[in-house]
């Protein structure tokens, strides 16, 4: 935790209790082990960042005041992801790594490869999806959140939604073996909507549909990448 959050409503007063058994007291107590007078990174969702100081420690619980909170947050990759849902512990770790990376926009669609059972995860519901938000903002020291959507249809999800989501977009199909790669430097700023698959890639279906949708092809080589891994991999070669 790089950054303690707070939501618009604690950060109205002048005190802010962090009681006994909250994660970010947890945190501040036995990982960061605050006292009286030192001073934290804090940021307000949807808002700016700031520095607060410790009040007081006791029983498990911290008593903090933020100080002005005049400090912008850093400004979003200009890059939508659509990502076909990984494992269920994968797409912890990944939505982490997309929102601490500065993504604002993931769509999470289904895929051939991707087993029915996953939809079914606990690490889909609106508390779980929220959690990670929170870690991929805090690690990051970022305070807007990511609108995530999820498509559990592929077909309609292609043929209904994605020209809405890509429109103004140059739009990129990731990992794709067999086919040549476009240029990844060509986007000369321009935003652009990145398609990753499962590990295993989309099948050749799915590949025609994004193709016949406007994707380019983009690969990394011939290696089998995790979801985790490919996706800073792509962003990085796009955008840094």
């Amino acid at each position: 935790m790089n950054l303690l959050l707070l939501t618009p409503g604690e950060a109205a007063g002048e005190l802010v209790n962090l009681p006994n058994g909250d994660r970010r007291a947890v945190h501040l107590l036995s990982i960061v082990k605050v006292t009286p007078g030192d001073q934290i990174d804090i940021g307000v969702m949807g808002g700016n960042l700031g520095r607060a100081e410790i009040i007081s420690v006791d029983s498990g619980s911290v008593v903090l005041r933020p100080d002005s909170m005049a400090i912008l947050p850093p400004p979003p990759i200009p890059l939508t992801l659509v990502l076909a849902l990984p494992r269920p512990k994968m797409l912890r770790r990944t939505l982490q790594s997309a929102i601490s990376l500065g993504i604002k926009r993931i769509c999470v669609c289904h895929a051939r490869k991707v087993d029915k059972s996953y939809w079914q995860s606990p690490y889909l519901t609106e508390s779980a999806m929220f959690a990670n938000t929170l870690l991929g903002l805090e690690q990051s020291m970022d305070t807007q959140l990511p609108v995530i959507t999820l498509h559990q249809r592929f077909k309609p999800f292609v043929e209904d939604d994605l020209p809405a989501i890509t429109q103004g977009t140059r739009r990129l199909l990731g990992a794709v073996n067999g086919l040549p790669s476009a240029d990844f430097r060509a986007s000369e700023g321009a935003p652009i909507t990145l398609a990753v698959g499962p590990e295993s890639g989309f099948i050749p279906y799915e590949v025609e549909r994004f193709l016949e949708a406007g994707f380019e092809a983009v690969s990394l080589g011939d290696r089998v990448l995790r979801v985790e891994t490919a996706l800073p991999a792509l962003v990085g070669a796009l955008l840094l």
